[in-house]
């Protein structure tokens, strides 16, 4: 028998950079997180890449080969940047509505169950305790509570037909999006496209833009103001500030609609 042992010991030290979210964890954040669509090509050698040929895209790369491309709303922070929703004292401060990939950790839903050991080794600088007296947390390649594990792969397979939708929709209007993306997973150092998360509200009329907008342009612009003097960050500033443009409009029709203009 072998068993692992795990204990959040509530350092806040993960709590930094990326957040994958559901599409409704993403909307009810968008006043918290600035968000961004990540699309990241998974090759067949990856621990992931069964999930993803579930839920994400499959993309053509000839000679009878495809890649599969996972679709993700993201809190789109830099890796130095703490979450918002960290409080000073190093809780969450959603903790009771923190999205399903925090309640997870430190299991990882995109690989499979059995190949879940890796995870459960702290990177550097966590304090997660792993030794007694934190519980047994996995056993002979079993996860022994499982609930948040399988709500989480419950919540993406729910997503993925509008991801899924979205992503088709997004490669035919634009050629030159799925031609880098196919190239990106041909390459030796698989690299991820980011796009704002308007663009798939843009596509599926059920969502409300301007109340979207109204919520998070001014996150947006936050973070714009915040990555401004650090060049290190150039990429996320330009992001920031081209998705706040991306709204303005919305924004304005929003503010027009309440003055009854």
């Amino acid at each position: 028998m072998t068993e692992q042992r795990f204990n959040c010991t509530q350092c806040g030290k993960c709590c930094f950079g990326w957040v994958p979210l559901t599409i409704n964890e993403a909307l009810a954040n968008a006043g918290r997180f600035p968000l961004a669509m990540v699309w990241t090509p998974v090759r067949k050698t990856d621990g992931a890449h069964e999930l993803t040929t579930q839920i994400g895209l499959s993309l053509p790369l000839g000679n009878r080969k495809h890649v599969a491309v996972l679709i993700s709303p993201t809190a789109y922070l830099p890796a130095s940047f703490a979450c918002p929703a960290l409080a000073p004292d190093k809780l969450c401060s959603i903790h009771e509505n923190k999205p399903l990939r925090c309640r997870t950790m430190p299991f990882y839903p995109y690989h499979k169950e059995a190949a879940q050991a890796e995870f459960l080794t702290p990177r550097q600088g966590w304090l997660c305790e792993t030794e007694a007296p934190a519980p047994v947390v996995y056993r002979d390649k079993r996860i022994l509570e499982r609930m948040n594990f399988d709500r989480e792969i419950a919540a993406l397979r729910g997503d993925a037909p509008l991801l899924c939708a979205y992503g088709e929709t997004v490669m035919k209007q634009n050629p030159a999006m799925k031609a880098f993306v196919v190239k990106s997973a041909q390459t030796s150092s698989v690299g991820r496209t980011i796009m704002n998360f308007s663009s798939f509200l843009r596509l599926d009329k059920r969502y409300d833009l301007i109340r979207f907008a109204q919520q998070q342009h001014p996150i947006l612009t936050e973070f714009a103001h915040r990555t401004k003097e650090i060049p290190d960050l150039a990429a996320y500033h330009k992001f920031y500030q081209d998705s706040a443009a991306e709204l303005e409009w919305f924004v304005r029709r929003g503010d027009a609609s309440l003055s009854g203009a």
